[in-house]
């Protein structure tokens, strides 16, 4: 039952990692432009060699990656992506 249990702990690893690779791919994807289908196929089908090719596609032109920068920051109203989320009064 050792062996099993062995195998069972590095299955869990992996999986997770698939799963993140999967999840930050389409983040990544997205806010380069692409949408987020591309990223999670290139996640789920290669995993985290996926996530590297997804990492190394160039920004599209607009996209929130080229306007807003490689992470998104976190401000407030004065900020673009800041706020409540909600329209300010006319």
């Amino acid at each position: 039952m050792t062996i099993l249990a062995l195998i069972g702990a590095k299955a869990l690893y992996l999986l997770f990692a698939w799963l993140l690779s999967a999840a930050i791919g389409s983040w990544v994807a997205d806010r380069k432009g692409y949408g987020e289908r591309l990223g999670l196929t290139f996640g789920m089908l290669l995993s985290v060699i996926g996530l590297l090719i997804v990492l190394l596609l160039p920004a599209r032109p607009g996209s929130k990656w080229k306007r807003e920068g490689r992470i998104p920051g976190r401000g407030g109203r004065d900020q673009p992506g800041g706020g409540s989320g909600r329209r300010p009064p006319p």
